[in-house]
């Protein structure tokens, strides 16, 4: 494909090229990194100029968005935020059958902000293939359509391209020795697809949900290997075919796509985790592990796992890089319920749960969860007197909080009113939990704040003054516009067999294993 470039034109892309060229190579060898999704099906989101604060606040230097934010993308110039802009996938026929307008595309979305806002890679679509199967044709023709464009601006070493693909194109990924890709995409698609990527140096893209996996199959699956916990080598998975011992499933299901690429004989092509969560929130009968506390685990360790260059059991030395979906909470989206709860923030701003990801590199920096305490609700959240005092006895009673500090004649004890000992009760528990989300809920009678709630002398658990040093973040992640709901394509048909076959294939392995060292 061919673009006449005039001699202005031929000026402009130098002088890109000059320079944006040094801080783009230097965030493409700066090593794995965690980013965010960022979606817009929010009620209250913030407005692009406080939303950039809000990424530098929270030390997020890697973002997705799923279209061509204009005013976004102009508000995030001179940040240093890296940013990877998509094209929805209404506008991937249109792109893939016209030369012209993918040169429209990139000269609207891309050449107006960059370099001064650090665009580094391009998405084509989303889970096109398995959310239009009849689009699935034009995809490469697309993305070779906008590559071209970037080579004739001499931008293409800077700005990467590729496609976001959904779990399930990728078949029996249990154990990851024996996946395979879609038989019936590779020949037309993948296999050319995955070529173009080695030509020109891309990364799969990959949509990977560990919670989805384990939705399915929960009466088999333990919930430890989903949520990316620390195991013994007694729980560990080990692939029967290789005897590489798998801690969590997300390894797993990276090593498939590696396994998968392998068969096709494409061996330099890296994944990247274009997303991956856990909700919050959910229907409690339908998704019960639709919780705070799971999505702080899982995510906190996503985190360290990625920041640690922890790589995978196939390609240790390789971390797959990975945007965390997402950053705000979309609460516009309504079914399942979980699909409003996958933020690690609110709209606002204000933390959905709290994550642990100390020395974690510089991913949620300025974390606040060492500056936050958990103190009890007013009468006007529907918290009265009786429930506080029943609240605060179990607090310094069967919770063992400390409450020496609000006995009579302590220094916390005025004011003497149940709300206030109550905040001070909950406060102590909270802290010594860890400042677990979970830890400060007492049936709804208590909410976290960053508020200190010290008076006078009366110093509370959690403040800096007494700090335990502990040093934990806080974070968030958001759905995004236009990519519509992911539950029918992050895992695939063959979701539920292939893990009965993992689990069984592994146990058996695993026992043949002891046995041999036994004898």
């Amino acid at each position: 494909m061919a673009f006449s470039i005039t001699p202005l034109v031929f000026l402009l892309s130098s002088l890109l090229l000059t320079s944006g060229q040094s801080q783009v190579q230097e965030r493409q060898q700066e090593g794995p990194f965690v980013g965010v999704n960022i979606g817009t099906e929010v009620s209250n989101l913030l407005p692009p100029k406080e939303l950039v604060a809000f990424l530098k606040f929270q030390k997020i230097s890697h973002i997705r968005l799923y279209d061509a934010d204009q005013p976004l993308l102009q508000a995030l110039g001179g940040t240093k935020i890296s940013v990877v802009v998509g094209i929805p996938n209404n506008q991937i026929l249109a792109i893939g059958s016209s030369n012209a307008t993918a040169a429209n595309w990139v000269s609207r979305n891309i050449l107006p902000f960059f370099p001064q806002t650090l665009i580094t890679a391009i998405a084509v679509g989303d889970e096109l293939l398995t959310t239009i199967p009849s689009s699935a044709p034009i995809l490469l023709p697309a993305i070779q359509s906008i590559h071209a464009v970037l080579v004739s601006f001499r931008l293409d070493s800077q700005i990467r391209i590729s496609s976001p693909h959904s779990q399930s194109i990728i078949l029996d990924p249990f154990p990851p020795s024996q996946a395979f890709f879609n038989q019936t995409l590779v020949s037309p698609i993948l296999l050319p697809l995955l070529q173009f990527l080695s030509r020109i140096r891309s990364p799969l893209m990959l949509n990977l949900y560990p919670y989805y996996v384990f939705m399915q199959n929960s009466n088999f699956l333990p919930l430890n290997n989903s949520l990316i916990n620390p195991l013994p080598p007694s729980k560990q998975m080990v692939d029967p075919n290789t005897l590489l011992h798998y801690t969590n499933v997300y390894d797993a299901m990276i090593d498939a796509a590696y396994f998968s690429m392998r068969n096709l004989n494409i061996t330099d092509v890296p994944v990247l985790v274009t997303e991956s969560g856990w909700p919050s929130n959910g229907d409690s009968s339908r998704e019960p592990f639709a919780t705070a506390e799971n999505a702080e685990t899982f995510n906190s360790n996503l985190i360290k796992h990625v920041m640690g260059r922890a790589g995978s059991p196939l390609h240790p030395e390789i971390t797959s890089s990975v945007y965390i979906y997402e950053l705000f909470n979309e609460d516009l989206r309504r079914s399942p319920a979980s699909e409003a709860y996958w933020g690690l923030f609110n709209g606002d701003g204000t933390p959905s749960y709290l994550l642990s990801v100390a020395n974690s590199g510089s991913f949620l920096a300025s974390d606040t969860r060492n500056k936050t305490y958990c103190v009890a609700g007013t009468e006007g959240e529907g918290v009265d007197l009786k429930s506080l005092q029943a609240g605060l006895d179990w607090a310094c009673g069967v919770g063992r909080a400390n409450c020496s500090e609000i006995q009579p004649g302590e220094v916390c004890y005025e004011p003497n009113d149940v709300r206030t000992h109550a905040s001070y009760a909950f406060d102590s528990y909270y802290q010594s939990q860890g400042r677990r989300s979970g830890a400060c809920d007492f049936n709804g009678l208590a909410l976290i704040t960053t508020t200190d709630p010290s008076h006078g002398s009366c110093i509370f658990p959690g403040s800096k003054k007494i700090e335990n040093k502990t040093t934990l973040g806080s974070t968030g992640t958001n759905t995004t516009s236009g990519a519509g709901s992911r539950l029918a394509h992050r895992v695939g048909a063959h979701g539920v067999w292939a893990v009965v076959v993992l689990l069984a294939s592994f146990a058996m392995t695993n026992i043949f294993v002891g046995l041999r060292d036994f004898l």
